[in-house]
């Protein structure tokens, strides 16, 4: 016979156990690597801001501040109208090509006619450079921290084929390359928050949109990219891009949102408001 002490011990030990399971499935799940919006439905927001959090207006070594923000340049086939401000870096000024700049005394940094803000560069009087590399390096920190993002809620959705689709808040993984070959709809609430991982490059179709629906905000919508963004002709593009390459848009095409490139940015007569 099981000595009944040795009994009440083992199952003293079993219930412990079990205690400690519960405890860890039930505990606050903002140590995962997929932490929860604590605000509306699908993952937490991605941080634009180099101290995490809410961006503070003024702050240039935000990357949030920026609607257009490179590395290696951002070049302007003919005339486009960008609301924000554009900072490269570690490239100059030279870089920023087709926008007419036109230094401004201090020579913190340019304006132009093609945009409602002010642009940046690494060659800049001070405090300029300083700030371009702090959000630099904050725009980084936000491509791995999306990237970073496990495990994913959506797996291989469509094998990368968003047309058609209706796509609510969550975090989404694809291993290849995505396509949107026909209009694709965002829906969700106003604080809502969607994550698109993609391993490859990422191409939109001319003359398609990207549909908010249901009060999805294009602030909240954020798309990591380790390939080439391309944005086809007359397409309407709504959300957040971190890209590891370059980002293009193709002519006429509409972008709601903001461009992060770790290299370039490459327009066409373009549309882009800060969102």
């Amino acid at each position: 016979m099981i000595n009944r002490r040795m009994f009440q011990k083992s199952l003293k030990l079993v219930l412990a156990l079990n205690i400690l399971a519960l405890l860890s499935c039930g505990s606050d799940d903002s140590s995962s690597l997929n932490p929860r919006n604590p605000l509306g439905d699908g993952p937490a927001p991605v941080s634009l801001s180099p101290n995490g959090g809410s961006v503070q207006s003024g702050d240039l070594g935000a990357a949030g501040n920026y609607v257009i923000l490179a590395k290696s340049g951002v070049s302007n086939v003919t005339g486009s109208n960008i609301t924000g401000k554009i900072g490269i870096s570690p490239a100059a000024a030279s870089l920023i090509t087709g926008f007419g700049l036109m230094a401004d005394a201090s020579n913190e940094f340019s304006t132009s006619s093609s945009v409602t803000g002010r642009v940046y560069a690494a060659n800049y009087s001070t405090p300029t450079p300083s700030n371009l590399t702090t959000a630099i390096s904050n725009m980084e920190t936000a491509y791995n921290d999306a990237a970073g993002r496990t495990p994913a809620d959506r797996r291989e959705l469509a094998t990368g084929n968003l047309g058609g689709l209706t796509l609510a808040p969550n975090l989404y993984n694809w291993t290849n390359t995505v396509t949107i070959p026909t209009n694709v709809t965002i829906s969700g609430g106003a604080n809502d928050v969607w994550i698109f991982q993609i391993a490859g490059d990422l191409t939109m179709a001319a003359a398609t949109d990207i549909i908010l629906a249901g009060g999805a905000r294009a602030e909240n919508i954020f798309w990591q990219v380790a390939g080439q963004v391309t944005i086809g002709t007359t397409s309407q593009f709504h959300g957040i891009i971190l890209g590891k390459t370059s980002v293009i848009l193709d002519t006429n095409a509409v972008l709601n949102g903001r461009i992060y490139a770790q290299t370039a940015v490459v327009l066409d007569d373009n549309a882009i408001t800060e969102q």
